[in-house]
C-alpha cells in the first residue's frame, strides 16, 4: 500500500529532477563556449606561439562571447592590456 510519505517523496524527487534539467539546459550554451573558447586560445597558444594567462576572468569571457570572446582575449593578450602571463 503506498502511503502518502511515499507520494510526498516521489513528488519531490520529480520536481528535482525537472529543476536540475531546466538547470542543466540553461547552463549547457555557456559550458559549450567555454571549451569551444578554450580550444581557440590552446590553438593561439600552441600553433601561434601567443600568450595568454587564463584566468577565471577570461574564462568568464570566453564563456559568455565563445569565440569572439576568445579572439578579445588573445588581442588584449598581445597588445599587452590584459592576460599577460
Amino acid at each position: 500500500m503506498v502511503t502518502g510519505f511515499e507520494i510526498l517523496l516521489l513528488v519531490i524527487v520529480l520536481a528535482a529532477v525537472l529543476g536540475a534539467s531546466t538547470l542543466v539546459e540553461t547552463v549547457r550554451p555557456f559550458i559549450v563556449n567555454a571549451v569551444v573558447g578554450l580550444l581557440v586560445l590552446f590553438v593561439a597558444q600552441s600553433v601561434f606561439g601567443f600568450s595568454v594567462a587564463v584566468t577565471p576572468v577570461a574564462i568568464a569571457i570566453v564563456a559568455i562571447g565563445g569565440v569572439p570572446g576568445s579572439l578579445l582575449v588573445i588581442l588584449l593578450s598581445a597588445f599587452g592590456i590584459a592576460f599577460v602571463p
